[in-house]
């Protein structure tokens, strides 16, 4: 069974998101959604708000599983018996970000990763971004699924 994972913080879940995810899935035989836990951040959802959402969006597709996670991106991916790292690129300075990432995630740990651009309707799209609206009470509806 191929397996990949998408991981982020996804506080919130963009519409960037569903696009990479549902780009990936022809991929994989089955693709984990890990919702990271990082004690140092601050979220405005909880990890079980994250997960609920995405899980709800995804109810339907049998090939995807969310789970929430902390550490190590390639430990995660171990623990769920994943080869691959699903990353989504909006800009040069991601791009460049994501392959020092995959370089070390290889050498560490033998994880491949597999890079989708957004489409360029959606590359504008950010997680911060929403959550900037939100905090200056615009409407974050047409970034959300």
């Amino acid at each position: 069974m191929k397996t990949g994972i998408f991981v982020g913080s996804f506080d919130p879940f963009t519409i960037g998101h569903l696009s990479i995810v549902r780009r990936a899935l022809p991929l994989f035989d089955k693709l984990v959604i890990g919702v990271g836990v990082n004690e140092r951040k601050t979220y405005l959802h909880t990890t079980e708000e994250r997960i609920a959402t995405i899980s709800r969006l995804f109810a339907d597709e049998p090939a995807v599983e969310v789970r929430s996670y902390s550490g190590l991106t390639v430990d995660f991916a171990h623990s769920v018996e994943a080869g691959f790292i699903v990353k989504g690129v909006r800009s040069m300075k991601d791009f460049e970000y994501e392959r020092e990432q995959a370089d070390i995630n290889r050498e560490i740990g033998g994880v491949e990763t597999v890079l989708l651009f957004a489409e360029p309707q959606l590359a504008h799209i950010s997680s911060s971004m929403v959550r900037e609206l939100t905090h200056f009470g615009k409407d974050p509806a047409p970034y959300l699924p």
